[in-house]
């Protein structure tokens, strides 16, 4: 967190002192000399892209936070500042008015926080937009006897309609997409299973509150076989033969879900291929998985 005092001395222009100080926008209270004017900055920490973040966490009256937003804003607008961000905890809700008032735009918010953004230079605004895509899973376990893993579920669109799919489900925050369909399928059916593949994945727009989607189909092998269905979800679940799986009404009118089954049952007939996860690490070290057919 830097935290920034700005010293006017006559009518030069301003300089800026820099320390560390916590996360929280705090305030650096130096008595100046006589002949310099000080004035008071919200803290932030200057990113790479030549942009501020302010993360607020101590309670402001908003009067006074509005006084120093405005001159931290002319004070970074001559530093040649970019993006400036504010995140505003829900503690600090009364502060939002203020932050837009002082044209701001919301970017994104998560249960605890909002985060707001304006673009403070004469070029180009090239600040990233918010997240554009949900992810979800789709679990094709099948055992040794051709049987599949389907459920009916309590509530949605398929509420009622007797159609019998394959457990589905929405990848979280961190979670890699080959750890969800495992989580998934043990949430909804009590079945313990192993990742093999991504047999395929589709995506759609406008599938989330205008976000798009998307929906990777995986191949899982079941290391357990009872059932306990998810109380609060599922209506029923059972092991299906695939062809009377693939040969529902419902599906076989629908193009999304016929082909998937084609794919199911190709998969299930040993001719065909899908994309294996394989560990990786990034230039700074972190793990993540690449899909791909290459086994090394």
């Amino acid at each position: 967190m830097v935290k920034a005092t700005a010293s006017y001395v006559g009518n030069k222009s301003p300089t800026l002192s820099r320390g560390m100080s916590s996360s929280s926008a705090t305030l650096e209270k130096v008595t100046p000399p006589a002949n310099i004017q000080q004035l008071e900055l919200l803290s932030g920490v200057y990113d790479r892209y030549d942009g501020v973040i302010v993360e607020m966490k101590d309670p402001m009256d908003p009067n006074e936070f509005g006084s120093l937003l405005r001159a931290s804003l002319s004070q970074w607008k001559q530093q040649g500042k970019r993006g400036i961000w504010i995140k505003l905890p829900i503690e600090l809700a009364n502060l939002i008015e203020v932050v837009v008032k002082e044209g701001f735009d919301f970017h994104h918010a998560e249960p605890n926080y909002l985060m707001l953004v304006r673009w403070i230079s004469e070029t180009t605004n090239n600040l990233p937009a918010n997240a554009s895509h949900r992810v979800g899973i789709g679990a094709f376990v099948m055992n040794s006897n051709r049987e599949v893993l389907v459920v009916q579920e309590i509530s949605g669109k398929f509420k009622g309609t007797g159609v019998w799919k394959l457990p589905t489900g929405v990848v979280n925050e961190g979670e890699d997409i080959c750890e969800a369909a495992i989580r998934e399928v043990k949430e909804e059916t009590g079945v313990d299973a192993e990742f093999v593949e991504v047999l395929a994945f589709r995506q759609s727009h406008s599938a989330f509150f205008t976000k798009s989607d998307l929906f990777f189909v995986c191949m899982l092998r079941p290391r357990s076989f009872d059932i306990q269905k998810q109380a609060s979800e599922i209506e029923a679940a059972k092991w299906m033969p695939i062809d009377e799986y693939a040969d529902q009404p419902f599906v076989k009118a629908n193009s999304g879900f016929d082909y998937v089954a084609k794919v199911c049952l190709a998969k299930a007939n040993n001719s065909y291929t899908g994309l294996s996860a394989m560990p990786t690490y990034s230039a700074s070290g972190k793990m993540t998985f690449l899909y791909s057919k290459l086994e090394i």
